[in-house]
């Protein structure tokens, strides 16, 4: 049991550094618009999943209505969230735009609370309101702020990723496949935006395509390392490793941009942190709950 859960922590970690590459990738592709670097992300993340389906035969179950309407919520709050995300890494020192999105595990409980009608205890009330007050330090609203704009939209894409992890954790629980979670999200995002890449197709060059790649690469194996994470040991037990990938995406925004986060930031990075944390703490040892999902939230 405790081999299992050593494997699901370096799965955790590969995955945090997998995707902390793929927003290097991301923001070496250069000035190219949102849309199309989301495009081509979600092209080669299209790719692998219907490879995968292919090659373990899965058959493209999805249920009834309520299924349907929430894997259309999933697909188009992920790409939303990925557009936000993507505009925040290619507008914001790095780290910056990865702590903001991984604010996306607090607003899961918030959903989870809104719309599977899960109980909301006062130790998520404090997490919650916590891990906003941190996202406030990085964000800095202020219109003297020109990074504004940019962390709100970073701020909606974590936002936007935790209604789509509230709806994968439905589905989840009502018989859908991750594999045609995947796929389905995957499809929607590229057609969303295909008809931008049609009219406002920018010319890429070699370097740039291969970023873009490079980037759909690079999540598709943060995607795969996350799933194998979780089917070694439950979520409430290694999801707090996840925030590692602070550490690849500083490291990588300092030594290929010259990205130093302010003081302001490294507080809110603390906060939110910690507030994970406690999270860990409190689902481990403070009140462990049995193995039925609750900790998925955290």
């Amino acid at each position: 049991m405790v081999r299992q859960k050593y494997k699901g922590v370096i799965c955790i970690v590969m995955s945090a550094f997998f995707f902390a590459l793929m927003s290097l990738f991301v923001r070496m592709s250069g000035e190219l618009p949102t849309f199309q670097k989301v495009f081509f992300r979600n092209f080669v993340a299209l790719f692998i999943a219907a490879g995968s389906l292919l090659k373990n035969h899965t058959n493209i179950e999805i249920g009834g209505a309520k299924n349907k309407a929430a894997l259309f919520v999933r697909c188009a709050a992920g790409t939303a969230g990925m557009l936000g995300n993507f505009y925040a890494i290619d507008h914001m020192v790095l780290s910056d735009a990865s702590m903001l999105n991984k604010m996306s595990p607090f607003f899961v409980i918030v959903f989870s609370i809104i719309f599977l009608k899960e109980k909301l205890t006062p130790f998520q009330i404090l997490t919650v309101a916590g891990a906003f007050i941190g996202s406030l330090f990085i964000i800095k609203p202020s219109f003297a702020n020109v990074e504004l704009l940019p962390a709100l939209a970073g701020f909606l894409g974590g936002m936007g990723a935790g209604l789509a992890y509230t709806c994968v954790r439905y589905l989840g629980q009502h018989g859908v496949k991750g594999s045609v979670i995947v796929a389905c999200f995957s499809g929607f995002s590229c057609i969303v935006t295909l008809p931008y890449l049609i009219f406002f197709y920018h010319s890429m060059s070699i370097a740039q395509v291969l970023c873009l790649l490079g980037a759909g690469a690079a999540a598709a194996g943060g995607q795969f390392s996350i799933t194998a994470a979780y089917t070694y040991a439950p979520a409430r037990e290694i999801s707090v490793y996840d925030y590692s990938q602070l550490i690849f995406t500083t490291t990588l925004g300092f030594f290929f941009f010259g990205d130093i986060p302010d003081g302001w930031s490294f507080l809110g990075y603390f906060i939110i942190i910690a507030m994970a944390v406690l999270v860990f703490v409190y689902n481990n040892v403070w009140h462990k709950p049995q193995e039925n999902g609750q900790g998925d939230a955290s």
